[in-house]
């Protein structure tokens, strides 16, 4: 070989080199992350251990915490219902309508656009696992490709509560036979969705049964052991199980996972999640703290740093952006949308985090600072001991700090205004009409 050809060989070999690395380079950047959002039901900070739970272990959420980010400020609305419409719209409830357990199901696919129908234009598969039921029509109405749903809420066995014996897959009715625990079964199905979609950008929402009520054994359960432990410690371990498999699919370092409460504790499980041996303030279904306070962590190995504690404020609407901001997708148009992208803050990034949360249900609603809580009564709270404790400040005008504070959160209530949006029609307090005390006009608790 002269000289001459053996130049043209290395040009070649430069050449082929180049246009192969132009092309991993291209594909690395074209290619779009996974995104997985886990709700747990009716599952508060007491609950977890990395939040500091006194009576609950849940080492693979807390590996999830350590390997990612464990957010102290995440908010939603302090019931099932208005919390999932809240998310999965990035809007209000005075807006969407979603202001009670009910009024959740007049939501409309015509009136209000979800995050699978933000996601799909940017090529993503999405599934719906779990939880609907405040929902009317189907998750596939909604823009969801892929579903498998149960009735009504703490669905674990056919032997234990009548309508378990129900679920719908993919628009057909099936029975839950006597041996099969149904977060097992919702559990094979988002297996099955995401093996099907492993080459593909997906969405999934991951709506878990644990820990709803009425809390019933689990197939780890030992006679007489605690079952809400019990319950706790197997969602912990369906976690776990998710994360396998995208382990052996190899898509966990392409793949956003954001864990969340939908909703704080649940009343009669309240008293035993206690942090440090100290009482929180509120449980599901109030508008104390740790009725909306709940458990927010992100997890993206290699592109979210480990090991961070953030309180940064973050209220539910926030979800929606933040997932269309990541796929790079539009947001609708068509109604405003109340929440803010937290992505720049997963990427480590100052981003324009939010100076405030609000927190609606029923005809009560707050907005929430840092330090500070301003409700529709006008009543300003003290929040710094929050969890633990909300101090009402009965002397505003005497205290600069909480004056400018009141007039600050004042202004934001004067600029929602949500007395002006879509009130309760049902007693105000945010739960069931059929809850409705005929005798007192009153929503029972």
């Amino acid at each position: 070989m002269n000289k001459f050809s053996f130049t043209l060989v290395l040009v070649a070999f430069a050449t082929i080199f180049s246009v192969s690395a132009q092309n991993k380079k291209v594909k690395k950047e074209t290619s779009k992350p996974n995104i997985i959002y886990i709700l747990a039901d009716d599952l508060g900070i007491g609950d977890v251990s990395c939040y500091g739970s006194d009576n609950n272990k849940t080492p693979i959420i807390d590996q999830l915490a350590k390997g990612g980010i464990r957010f102290t400020h995440g908010y939603t609305a302090p019931l099932c219902g208005p919390s999932r419409a809240m998310i999965l719209t990035g809007r209000y409830a005075f807006r969407t309508g979603a202001v009670n357990q009910d009024m959740v199901a007049q939501i409309k696919p015509e009136n209000e656009v979800l995050i699978p129908s933000v996601l799909k234009p940017e090529g993503y598969a999405t599934a719906m696992v779990g939880k609907w039921s405040q929902f009317g029509l189907t998750p596939k109405d909604f823009g969801f490709d892929d579903y498998i749903t149960f009735q009504g809420s703490g669905d674990y066995w056919a032997t234990e509560k009548k309508k378990s014996e129900n679920y719908i897959e993919n628009g057909i009715n099936k029975k839950l036979d006597t041996l099969t625990y149904m977060p097992d079964l919702m559990h094979k199905h988002l297996v099955d969705f995401i093996t099907l979609n492993k080459d593909k950008p997906f969405f999934l929402y991951y709506s878990m049964v644990h820990v709803h009520a009425l809390i019933q054994r689990t197939p780890d359960s030992k006679p007489g052991s605690d079952l809400y432990e019990d319950n706790t410690a197997y969602m912990d371990k369906l976690v776990g199980k998710l994360l396998s498999t995208l382990d052996d699919l190899k898509l966990r370092e392409n793949t956003l996972i954001v864990f969340m409460g939908d909703n704080g504790t649940a009343s009669q499980y309240a008293g035993r999640s206690t942090i440090r041996g100290k009482a929180l303030s509120g449980k599901k279904g109030t508008m104390l703290e740790c009725g909306s306070l709940v458990p927010t962590i992100a997890n993206w190995p290699g592109v979210i740093e480990a090991g961070k504690v953030n309180d940064l404020l973050i209220d539910s609407s926030d979800i929606l952006p933040t997932f269309a901001d990541l796929a790079g997708a539009k947001l609708p148009t068509k109604n405003i949308i109340d929440g803010r992208s937290f992505l720049p803050q997963l990427l480590g990034k100052k981003g324009n985090p939010r100076e405030w949360i609000f927190i609606e249900l029923g005809n009560k609603w707050y907005v929430r600072e840092a330090k500070w809580k301003l409700n529709r009564e006008g009543e300003l709270f003290d929040m710094s001991n929050a969890p633990f404790e909300e101090k009402l400040v009965t002397d505003i005008k005497s205290d600069k700090e909480a004056s400018q504070a009141h007039d600050r959160l004042q202004k934001v209530l004067q600029e929602l205004s949500p007395e002006k949006g879509i009130l309760d029609n049902a007693g105000g307090s945010g739960r069931h009409a059929s809850n409705v005390d005929k005798k007192k006009g009153k929503t029972g608790e």
